[in-house]
This record gives structure tokens, C-alpha cells and sequence, in this order.
């Protein structure tokens, strides 16, 4: 089986979707590899890294004769014109999102396996890329917090006086905002936490943070790690909470995502204009509207005396772990799928089942077909 590797054409993009490590391992296990010319170079593997790895480097329009064509974000419908009937794709999808792109495949009979579509069970985790790349964002966003942030995270007694430790607020307590917890507290913050999801309390007190309990959390309707139900009384009852938290805050970090939907609002314009001057927010939900009322996508803009940081994609800004733990997620998947004499689908097996989008010419994923269908 030939597998192609595209270089990234989405903006801010640095990624890549296989490393020359996880290459070798694919060729031991009999596959081919190609890739396009400087497909690593933003995440400093060279042609030649590839090369020394086992890889053919080829022209562009050569990777698109491959069986198998990898990629970190979704491909285009230009990609997808390039493809020869019968090809099989996978990525980072977020397919309900692209429905003029599943149209693009189902006319020639791509099929397409979304990365972020992976059951989180414990046997399909070694192929859990949105909780790789969360984790490298979650550490990243507290990095970031610090260097905007005019003061430092630690207590420190010195010679001239005492310097407080920052207060840092994270809204969420999942893969990002665990990492986010654990890097502050490393640098000697204060850490609060508040999440819809009540068992979260457990493991956000075990890395040193403090859990702000919300009345009512125990309505809340999670599906895969996700809220995906909140209700309006409830986000209010958080506003309330937190109103108070955020004023005394010297960083806040969002990580609220709703699978499917739009961010919910966590933090308003009114919440901002509370804060202390120098403050920062870093808004992780950016890419899916914002947890910040005025936040800027992959923008950072100071707004009543806060600093508002809107970086759609941290694990970019991490290329190289980003694009090593990615390349280890795909490959793991497609050995699953695959082996190196071709495809073998069994449709009814849970980990199959949940990547598959597109199939013989049709949009096959049920809850992407239940996400366009409702957005007609």
C-alpha cells in the first residue's frame, strides 16, 4: 500500500502528518511513503530527515497517485479533484463543518476517515490526536498567559519585598485545561478551575488546583468527554460564580468546547472591563467562536486594559512534538484499518465505525449526517 503525505496549505499552519520516525515504522510494517517537498519543513524535519527515513520526496502531483493520502487539517475541495477515484483520505476533519467537501469525495468515491471522530475508549487512545494536541495546547496557552502577563507566576521573597504569586482562572477541566493546571501550578500560580462537568472536581484538586463547584452542575449531558448539552440557567449560575473569581484573576485561560456547536459565551465584555489592568486572556476556543465575548481569532488585541489572546491553533506553535505525537495517532489508526496489502473495513467495529465519513459515495457518519441535516 502507497501512503501520500501533503504539505499543509491551511494559514498559521506549521504541522505535519508524518514524522520520519513514524515513517520508519510504517515501512518495516511493508508500507510505501511518499512526500511532498518541504512537507516538514515548518516543523523542522528536512527532505532529507525523510529521505534517511525510508521516504520517497516527490512532486505533489506523484503523492496524489497514492492509495492512502494523509493530512492534519481537512482536504480541500481542490485536493480532493487531484485524487484519483477510490482513494482513501485521512485527517483532521470536523466534517459536519465541510459539507461542500463530502460532496467533493462522495462524486469520486473517496473515502474519507476523520481523526477527530475517534471513540474515546481506552483501546482506540493510542489514536486520540484531539487529546495530543489538547495536551501540547493546554501547556502552550499557560506559556503564552505568562509571556503577555506583566508580572511573574511564582511567590518570591527577595531582599526588596515579597512578590504574590498570579492568580490563574481556567474554565474547563479537560485534556487542555489538566495541562493547562498542571503547567501553572509548575510555575508556582494560584490556580482555580471551574467545569460543567462535576466528576472533573477528582482530578483537577490532584494536580493543585481548587474546583469553583457550580449548583446544578449535576444536570449537565456529556457525550465523549464533551458537554453537549448546557443549559442557559446553568452557564448563568457560572457567570455568577466566576464574576467575582475573574475580577481578582491575573490570567484566564477558556477551554469550553461544545461538540457540534458554537462555543458558549463564558466570559462577556462586561467581565473584561472588571479585570485588573495587565490581566490576559488566553481564549482556546477561539477557532469554534470564542468563550470570550470580544476575543479576536488569531488575533492578539489589548481591550480595557486586558490583553485578549486568540490563537486558533496552539499545537502549531509546538510543530515539532505537535506533528510527532499526530504522525504516531494516524499511523496507529491506519494500521487498524489497514495493513499493508490494503484495506480491510469491518463497518460494525466501534473504532471503524466512529472514523468513517464517507463510504462508496456516501456521507456514512450518522452524526455528521444529523449536524448538516439540522444546520439546512
Amino acid at each position: 500500500m502507497k501512503i501520500g503525505v501533503l504539505k499543509e496549505t491551511k494559514a498559521f499552519e506549521n504541522r505535519v502528518a508524518l514524522s520520519p520516525d513514524v515513517i520508519k515504522l510504517l515501512i518495516k510494517k511493508g508500507f510505501e511513503v511518499s512526500v511532498e517537498p518541504e512537507a516538514g519543513m515548518a516543523s523542522y524535519f528536512s527532505d532529507e530527515d525523510y529521505k534517511k527515513s525510508g521516504a520517497q520526496v516527490i512532486s505533489q502531483s506523484d503523492v496524489f497517485d497514492s492509495q492512502v493520502l494523509l493530512k492534519v487539517n481537512i482536504f480541500t475541495v481542490e485536493e480532493v479533484s487531484k485524487m484519483k477515484e477510490g482513494t482513501a483520505c485521512i485527517s483532521l476533519m470536523y466534517a459536519y463543518n465541510h459539507p461542500e467537501v463530502l460532496d467533493a469525495m462522495n462524486q469520486k468515491k473517496i473515502s474519507s476517515f476523520s481523526m477527530d471522530a475517534v471513540p474515546r475508549i481506552s483501546r482506540a487512545q493510542k489514536m486520540d490526536s484531539l487529546s495530543s494536541q489538547a495536551n501540547l495546547a493546554g501547556y502552550k496557552s499557560v506559556i503564552l498567559g505568562a509571556n503577555y502577563l506583566g508580572k511573574i507566576f511564582p511567590l518570591m521573597m527577595t531582599a526588596s519585598g515579597t512578590i504574590t504569586p498570579a492568580k490563574v482562572l481556567i474554565f474547563g477541566a479537560g485534556v487542555a485545561g489538566l495541562q493547562a493546571i498542571a503547567t501553572a501550578k509548575r510555575l508556582g500560580a494560584i490556580v482555580e478551575v471551574t467545569d460543567v462537568r462535576p466528576e472533573t472536581k477528582e482530578q483537577v484538586e490532584s494536580l493543585g488546583g481548587r474546583f469553583l463547584t457550580v449548583e446544578g452542575a449535576e444536570g449537565v449531558k456529556v457525550e465523549g468527554g464533551y458537554a453537549s448539552e448546557v443549559s442557559e440557567e446553568f452557564l448563568q449560575k457560572q457567570k455568577e460564580l466566576i464574576q467575582s473569581k475573574i475580577k481578582e484573576s491575573d490570567l484566564v485561560i477558556t477551554t469550553a468546547l461544545v461538540m457540534g456547536k458554537k462555543s458558549p459565551i463564558l466570559v462577556t465584555e462586561d467581565m473584561v472591563k472588571s479585570m485588573k489592568q495587565g490581566a490576559v486572556i488566553v481564549d482556546m476556543a477561539v477557532e469554534s467562536g470564542g468563550n470570550c465575548e470580544i476575543s479576536e481569532k488569531d488575533k492578539t488585541v489589548v481591550k480595557h486594559g486586558v490583553t485578549l489572546v486568540g490563537e486558533s491553533n496552539l499545537p502549531s506553535l509546538l510543530p515539532t512534538n505537535a506533528s510527532q505525537l499526530y504522525a504516531t495517532n494516524i499511523s496507529t489508526l491506519l494500521m487498524h484499518l489497514a495493513s499493508s496489502e490494503g484495506f480491510n473495513l469491518d463497518r460494525e467495529e466501534e473504532i471503524t465505525k466512529g472514523v468513517l465519513i464517507t463510504y462508496e459515495g456516501e456521507t456514512v457518519h450518522e452524526f455528521t449526517n444529523k449536524i448538516i441535516n439540522q444546520s439546512k
